[in-house]
């Protein structure tokens, strides 16, 4: 049996801004450690019918973060579940840690939850908005990862 090691809930500020980007940070966090020293080719193999993959989940979060802060256009969603068959593990991870400084720069730019996530040429959401859908994305996304971790290598926990 594999011991779990689990990290508690994040401590965050008191501010509905702290609490979000607390619990965001925490998710992102966890997702990255999911895939950190998974067994090659495993981490790209599909282990469940739908073809998911570990390496799948974390490009499609770097794409989600780029879309939801940056205002990247994804024309194809689907795709994003699949890496580039040269991406290796660390080159993943890489991308999806920059997507993630990158919009943690934007959201320190933005201090009111009801103003839009600032884009170039059309509006975005409210930041408010934009907070939720990354913690319920990454949130069952990580969800996703914790089942293939397991499946790979029997590695719980967060």
């Amino acid at each position: 049996m594999t011991t779990r090691r689990d990290t508690p809930p994040p401590r965050t500020g008191t501010s509905e801004t702290e609490v979000l980007r607390g619990f965001l940070d925490y998710l992102r966090t966890a997702i990255a450690a999911k895939l950190a020293d998974a067994p090659e080719p495993a981490a790209r193999t599909p282990a469940v019918p739908s073809g998911t993959t570990l390496l799948g989940l974390v490009h499609h979060l770097t794409f989600v973060e780029r879309a939801t802060f940056l205002g990247e256009e994804v024309t194809d969603w689907p795709a994003t579940f699949h890496p580039a068959a040269h991406d290796t593990i660390a080159e993943v991870t890489g991308r999806y840690r920059e997507a993630v400084r990158q919009a943690n720069e934007v959201l320190d730019t933005c201090p009111d939850l009801g103003a839009p996530v600032p884009r170039q040429g059309k509006p975005g959401p409210s930041l408010r908005w934009a907070l939720t859908h990354l913690i319920e994305e990454t949130g069952r996304h990580a969800g996703h990862a914790d089942i293939l971790r397991e499946l790979i290598d029997g590695r719980t926990g967060r």
